[in-house]
């Protein structure tokens, strides 16, 4: 199993995993012991550096962050 890296790494990215000057794109479907990630993680090369997206929500949008129970932050 050859294993994939990245030198930069963005969480969400809102569509930036589409720019034309990403290349080499590939879709990494992973497994964890806490479960799977919520979609794949994208890697490509961006201006010569490997760069990988995991995106905060699935691809075809059937969940999303309003559908989560999270308690808001205090700011005191």
């Amino acid at each position: 199993m050859t294993q994939a890296q990245a030198t930069i790494g963005i969480l969400g990215g809102s569509g930036l995993y589409h720019m034309d000057a990403l290349e080499d794109v590939e879709e990494l479907h992973l497994k964890t012991p806490f479960g799977d990630p919520s979609d794949a993680i994208i890697l490509g090369t961006l201006d010569g550096a490997r760069v990988a997206f995991w995106r905060d929500m699935v691809a075809d949008t059937t969940c999303c962050r309003q559908n989560y129970p999270i308690a808001p932050i205090s700011t005191r």
